[in-house]
């Protein structure tokens, strides 16, 4: 048995943001200012709802172009991103879908870092973007279930982010 007592944990809730289960958030380096996100600590991977995704090579590099439509409107912009990586991901109904992966800034009320987001078709979902726990793991975040919009708007002027 070990004597040693294990020292006291620091209490971090006062360092910790309070985001709701679901927010409004922003992908500045897609020209993305406000989408809705539904957080999902039951989901490993994020996933952004993208359509017409097309990969092409750019100077030996993989990219890929796709569609965003924008808060369910029907109207959507034409964004393109690196590809980090394609990977089988297993869907809510627990099937496994080959996507692409990017990593992309997210801004969450006025807190902003990188994430990686897989692509796919999301249309018959409420939320745009599925950000799951491997998103917000070391940033100092505690999601409160019960409560919606604790974040505020995402920090407006994206010209400011790092």
């Amino acid at each position: 048995m070990n004597d040693k007592a294990s020292p006291p944990k620091k209490n971090t809730s006062e360092s910790m943001k309070i985001i709701g289960w679901r927010e409004k958030v922003a992908l500045p380096d897609l020209g993305i200012s406000e989408l809705n996100a539904k957080i999902d600590t039951g989901a490993r991977t994020s996933a952004l709802h993208a359509l017409k995704i097309r990969s092409e090579m750019r100077d030996g590099e993989e990219w890929i172009s796709f569609h965003v439509p924008h808060l369910g409107e029907r109207k959507s912009t034409r964004h393109s991103a690196k590809v980090l990586d394609k990977r089988d991901i297993k869907n809510t109904s627990g099937i496994v879908q080959t996507r692409y992966v990017i990593k992309t800034k997210i801004v969450i009320g006025n807190r902003r870092w990188l994430i990686e987001l897989s692509l796919t078709d999301r249309e018959k979902m409420k939320h745009d973007l599925i950000l799951g726990r491997t998103a917000i793991k070391r940033h100092k975040i505690l999601v409160a279930p019960g409560q919606s919009y604790l974040a505020g708007q995402p920090l407006p002027d994206l010209s400011r982010l790092p």
